[in-house]
């Protein structure tokens, strides 16, 4: 079996590639130096002269609040080159999976959004990751879409990177308390993606580490396991106002990896000491 990947210098993609490599599936990473994934026609030839048998898309523009200044990029990349890979696979007969995000949904209520919940983003990231999602599902039989939230890993900027660095330079910092989900540890994610690659239980899933809490808890829990005295002031949403609506509720139900046999990632406070250990070893 043959796999491409998509942005494999990203976060998640190197973990993706680590996976497939100890596994020793026959891969290739490519990332924006390679080729553009909006222009149709060299990424055709690329995926053609490769002719793999699944692709794992995990490219993304992912800059959140510089979207809503730059929204014809975001939808270039995020929109039209998921569509030319979708079309590319169907080419050459290969399965895509698909990495989408929690913003497609509003974010409103308490409850666990289910696969086939309602969609309606808030902003143009979510609006364009959307965009990919009906894109894949048009073109192609064969894929995955994979919804995962709040992601952080060994490599990249994200949001434990930030606290760590925050923490060592302030005695106390203001974060938002009222928006609720869940971190996604990429080097848990990346064993299920390419478990969900090799088979054939195509479908949507959502796929993020186990347990819930706010961006103020997941703060407070970084500087726990950290040992730094940082005191965390759990603000609203209110107080703290960005250029894209971000959902308050990313809470997301995991009942169809059961449903399928795929396992359930560890819970997000163990995913994170293990992280952190990794950063001090």
């Amino acid at each position: 079996m043959k796999i491409l990947v998509t942005g494999a210098k990203g976060q998640l993609g190197q973990d993706v590639e680590k996976v497939l490599t100890r596994r020793g599936i026959d891969y290739k990473g490519v990332d924006v130096k390679d080729f553009d994934i909006t222009d149709r026609s060299a990424l055709f030839h690329a995926i053609g002269e490769y002719n793999p048998d699944a692709v794992i898309h995990c490219a993304a523009y992912t800059a959140v609040d510089k979207a809503e200044d730059e929204p014809e990029l975001c939808r270039r990349i995020n929109e039209l080159g998921t569509k030319y890979i979708a079309e590319a696979c169907k080419k050459v007969n290969a399965k895509m999976l698909y990495i989408s995000t929690d913003y497609v949904f509003p974010g409103k209520g308490e409850h666990f959004h289910k696969i086939d919940d309602p969609v309606g983003p808030t902003s143009v990231y979510g609006n364009t990751k959307l965009g990919g999602e009906m894109a894949v599902r048009e073109t192609l039989e064969k894929y995955f879409i994979v919804r995962i939230s709040w992601v952080f890993g060994e490599n990249g900027v994200n949001f434990v990177k930030t606290m760590l660095r925050l923490g060592s330079e302030r005695d106390s910092i203001n974060v938002i308390g009222d928006q609720i989900g869940s971190p996604t540890y990429t080097v848990d994610l990346a064993p299920l993606l390419c478990d969900m690659a090799v088979s054939e239980k195509y479908g949507i899933y959502h796929a993020t580490n186990e347990g819930t809490c706010s961006w103020a808890g997941f703060a407070q829990e970084v500087f726990r396991l950290a040992n730094l005295p940082t005191q965390v002031n759990s603000i609203p949403t209110s107080e703290y106002p960005t250029k894209a609506v971000r959902p308050a509720n990313s809470r997301l139900d995991k009942s169809d990896l059961d449903v399928a046999g795929f396992y359930r990632l560890p819970e997000w406070n163990d995913a994170l000491e293990r992280y952190l250990k990794t950063r001090s070893s």
